[in-house]
């Protein structure tokens, strides 16, 4: 079992309630637009931290992460990148890495709308996680938490953090 915290657009925004809201997850996982290297360590201090870099991430955060990162999470093949479209209308640069890899997850960020929807076609869990920092036209700062237990995702919550 592992217990996942999901974000992404922090755009370089601290806020404590990401420590709060992760503190019982095994891992955190970042969908891009971190927005700098100093959030990124803060958020790796709390627990194994992963994430792929983003847009408005600069050099040296696009050399400590992919711009598409693939890995196993118990026994779900996942699949992230921030710029990934949503099911129907994915991203030209990513769609046919996509329909190759077949991921049972797949998460991107970017667009600062949040949406989880089980995508039919690829037999596949679509998770965009919103925006938890304040840069954007988004109302909401949101996150995602959930459980993957072998091959099953339960648990999943939207967690609203406050008003942009």
């Amino acid at each position: 079992m592992l217990k996942v915290g999901l974000l992404s657009d922090t755009h370089g925004y601290w806020d404590d309630k990401y420590a709060e809201y992760f503190n019982d997850c095994d891992e955190i996982w970042h969908a891009g637009d971190i927005g700098s290297d100093m959030l990124a360590a803060r958020l790796a201090l709390l627990k194994p931290f992963r994430a792929v870099y983003g847009n408005i991430d600069g050099q040296s955060t696009r050399l400590q992460y992919p711009k598409v990162a693939h890995f196993k999470a118990e026994q779900m093949n996942i699949m992230m990148t921030h710029i990934g479209g949503y099911p129907g209308r994915y991203n030209p640069e990513i769609r046919k890495e996509l329909y190759d890899t077949r991921p049972n997850m797949f998460i991107a960020g970017h667009s600062h709308i949040l949406k989880v929807v089980f995508d039919k076609n690829l037999n596949c869990l679509y998770i965009n996680p919103g925006a938890a920092g304040k840069s954007g036209f988004h109302q909401v700062r949101t996150l995602v938490r959930f459980i993957i237990e072998g091959k099953t995702v339960r648990d999943l919550e939207v967690i609203e953090l406050g008003q942009r």
